[in-house]
């Protein structure tokens, strides 16, 4: 049995980092977990937004299952058995620091303690709405917030100084397995960073690569999240600076991963505790006019996931496709603990290196998009089933920037995947069910409003 911390950044696409083959944001920490470990090169999370995300992973279910459809957390149904009650409940000390924004507030969700914890605001937002889609007035008043800033990180300093004091004051306390969950908010916009960090890439505010012209860009899907988030006629050097920026932001998370490695060291705790880097999804970053997430290409739907300790190789790098339940099955196979039989994952250690057969699931209900879509990713193949828009299906290998939609044209792959869609979930059915919800969430909110 071992100790296990959790790492989780918020909206950090993996593509930008040194493990995952940047060639110039730096991130040597990242870095050397990865060369003292284990890199997961296909990993993916629940459903590209906070909320849900977050849900998914602390109660071993999947997204349609927890009712976590979106960012609005109003009425979503209790879930009493997450997972910091189950680790708990069988003696594992579990600690949570930092960004919640889950499905419960953390006084509910049962960990050991909790010594610096911030919620988020349980507001409802009414630009969920999906039929007819709802356009986020001011959205675009997101684009001249990067780069210095007075008070650039908010809380999440704060949030690594409780961890870190934990990890010199308390961990060695402990005389059972624990787990230390630390979530910090960064590189998620605004993209505000020092000047220090903001200088590191003075060469480097750039322009993605793919744009609004590529065929991908002018999918249903992706005209509607531009339409939702006012997206169209940034200037250029908001996006130059907004990309600087975010470099910046990585690299500021990158620091804080070296902490972390620093406090085990000086704590004479590594050789019996894992670190696990991850995220809870990703961000587009523009490429094909899209920012942040909300949607199921592989610049939002794909995380970081490294981790390194006594329980994973070091120096090794797993293609097989793996998700945020994953590492939570990691969690009770490291600490000694039984997870509940009706948990999603299989633990990262158990998970052979190649693995063409695997299956990984995610799905979007959020903002943005006129309905729900759902990914499956097999080997090298992708697709994207979206309910009310044409469905996509990628080679990930011959395509890895997803500028090829082959679901006409490969009917006999689209056909694969589509049944093993079905073997998790009906979409249609499941598209149905989120949006009944949300008429709930709007009649009952409209209600209380009236008072």
């Amino acid at each position: 049995m071992s100790n296990v911390i959790v790492f989780m950044s918020d909206e950090h696409n993996p593509r930008y980092s040194s493990p995952y083959g940047h060639d110039f944001v730096q991130t040597p920490n990242m870095q050397r977990l990865a060369d003292s470990g284990t890199l997961f090169s296909n990993a993916y999370c629940p459903s590209p937004l906070c909320v849900p995300s977050r849900s998914a992973f602390l109660t071993g279910k999947r997204v349609h299952a927890v009712q976590a459809y979106g960012n609005n957390r109003n009425y979503i149904p209790e879930e009493t058995n997450g997972l910091g009650t189950v680790l708990d409940g069988q003696g594992v000390h579990t600690v949570f620091v930092g960004k919640v924004h889950a499905y419960r507030p953390v006084s509910e969700l049962g960990f050991s303690e909790t010594p610096l914890a911030n919620d988020g605001p349980f507001f409802f937002d009414r630009d969920q709405q999906r039929q007819p889609l709802a356009v986020r007035q001011g959205a675009s008043a997101r684009f001249d917030k990067y780069g210095p800033h007075e008070s650039p990180w908010g809380n999440d300093v704060k949030y690594m100084d409780a961890a870190v004091n934990w990890l010199s004051t308390r961990a060695s306390r402990i005389d059972r397995p624990w787990v230390l969950f630390v979530n910090l908010v960064k590189p998620h916009f605004p993209h505000y960073c020092n000047q220090r960090l903001w200088d590191m890439y003075k060469e480097h505010g750039d322009l993605p690569e793919h744009g609004v012209e590529a065929a991908t860009a002018q999918h249903p899907y992706a005209v509607d999240l531009r339409t939702h988030f006012e997206l169209e006629d940034i200037p250029e050097e908001h996006v130059r600076g907004l990309r600087r920026g975010y470099y910046a932001c990585v690299s500021f998370i990158d620091e804080q991963l070296g902490r972390l490695q620093s406090a085990l060291e000086t704590s004479q705790l590594a050789e019996n505790t894992n670190l696990i880097y991850t995220s809870d999804h990703g961000e587009m970053l523009g490429k094909f006019g899209l920012w942040w997430k909300c949607n199921l290409l592989e610049d939002a739907a794909r995380i970081p996931c490294i981790a390194a300790g006594p329980d994973f190789s070091a120096g090794t790098r797993v293609t097989t496709p793996v998700d945020l339940h994953d590492v939570q099955a990691s969690l009770f196979s490291l600490t000694g603990a039984t997870r509940p039989d009706d948990w999603i994952g299989e633990s990262l250690p158990s998970l052979p290196v190649s693995d063409p057969e695997r299956v990984v699931f995610s799905e979007y209900h959020g903002h943005g998009a006129r309905a729900g879509s759902f990914m499956m990713r097999r080997g090298n193949w992708k697709l994207i089933h979206n309910v009310e828009a044409p469905n996509q299906l990628f080679d990930l290998n011959a395509d890895p920037e997803e500028l090829n939609n082959q679901f006409e044209s490969n009917q006999s792959k689209a056909k694969e995947l589509s049944v093993a869609l079905a073997d998790i979930c009906n979409p249609e059915s499941e598209h149905r069910r989120a949006e009944a919800f949300w008429q709930m969430q709007a009649t009952r909110h409209q209600e209380e409003s009236a008072g």
